[in-house]
């Protein structure tokens, strides 16, 4: 459908306020240029910095390609929504930092404690698409939530949203870094935002807080060495060298996060979706570890953790019962809870269990 340029600025006015009515704190439009970002991602996956995740190569330089992506997409209309729980204590970060120094709890990060944001974001997204071909009839759109090869951050970074930090996680002036992306691609040519400018100044606190310095220098991060990817893309067995630096960090790291000057403005989301569930924020790991499958499908159902299974959960939760023995040499409850799955049927388990058993004598 063609729509003339003035209704094309009214449109966008409306997008951005429909978006607000979702439950997104925030809308920006970018054109399909990401020519700047294809050296940086060719470098990259040269390196071989993605390790495991064969998906981020498997598109070669379509994910710096909006338009040959999806055919048809003139501009990108980015959402994102903020992520911390509307409950909980006041000084968040300050509250992760104590839990982190605790060695029985279970570290989860914060984005996973609630629902999987993949179906939050996108069924909104798709409410905001219905509302545009309400408005003005059928157009060409296509939904992205973290599903496909989308360059997010360079997309959300062209669109006014915020910046890519240090860490390579966008940031914003008003709202740190606690806040999910999601994408429109669209055959629209809305007028675009501006781009935002960098903040990060002399900076380097994310750098040097990552406990197994996968960050190895601004903007560079070697996702192998990365706790959130080692807890939730890797497959197989954790490194042997890395399973010490994992500390009680059973599911993603927030470190870089909680430690970053610009979340003292994290804003709380303002949808229920994300609120803790099963207790996450000030669970034990014994407790966890004792979870059978069956529980572990059940009481995770709807949460992004339940992607990873049962076997890799178990084998996170094996590390940090472990990496316990440094403040906890020979706990009875965690010798005990280990103990009891020796006999696991997974060769992975076993193995990750006989580790952390060793550590405890």
């Amino acid at each position: 459908m063609t729509v003339s340029d003035n209704n094309l600025s009214t449109l966008a006015l409306a997008i951005k306020a429909w978006g607000r009515e979702l439950g997104f704190a925030e809308i920006g439009i970018a054109d399909v240029d990401l020519r700047h970002a294809e050296a940086g991602l060719r470098a990259w996956l040269d390196a071989g910095f993605h390790g495991e995740m064969d998906y981020m190569a498997a598109h070669g330089m379509k994910r710096a390609r909006p338009a040959e992506l999806v055919p048809g997409t003139v501009r990108v209309i980015t959402a994102r929504m903020n992520y911390l729980p509307r409950e909980g204590a006041a000084d968040w970060r300050e509250a992760e930092e104590r839990r982190a120094r605790d060695p029985r709890q279970a570290m989860i990060s914060i984005y996973a404690r609630g629902r999987d944001y993949h179906k939050v974001l996108r069924a909104r997204l798709q409410q905001l698409a219905d509302k545009i071909r309400l408005e003005i009839g059928e157009f060409g759109y296509r939904v992205f939530t973290d599903s496909a090869p989308v360059m997010e951050e360079a997309i959300a970074e062209k669109s006014g949203i915020g910046w890519r930090g240090k860490h390579t996680l966008l940031l914003n002036r008003e709202a740190g870094s606690m806040f999910f992306l999601g994408e429109l691609f669209t055959d629209l040519p809305l007028p675009v935002d501006q781009p935002s400018e960098p903040h990060c100044g002399q900076c380097r606190a994310c750098i040097d807080i990552c406990p197994t310095q996968a960050i190895l220098a601004p903007f560079k991060l070697d996702a192998r060495r990365c706790i959130s990817y080692l807890t939730i893309e890797l497959k197989g067995a954790i490194p042997l060298e890395l399973r010490p630096l994992i500390g009680n960090r059973v599911y993603g790291c927030d470190d870089c996060q909680v430690v970053c000057p610009w979340n003292k403005f994290a804003q709380r989301s303002t949808v229920p979706d994300f609120d803790v569930r099963n207790g996450l924020d000030n669970a034990t790991m014994v407790e966890l570890f004792a979870w059978e499958e069956g529980d572990f499908n059940q009481r995770l159902e709807g949460s992004p953790i339940r992607r990873i299974g049962h076997e890799r959960w178990l084998r996170n939760l094996a590390v940090g019962l472990g990496n316990a023995a440094v403040q906890c040499p020979g706990d009875a409850a965690i010798v005990a809870g280990l103990s009891a799955r020796l006999t696991h049927p997974s060769e992975m388990v076993r193995e990750h269990v006989e580790w952390a058993l060793a550590q405890h004598r």
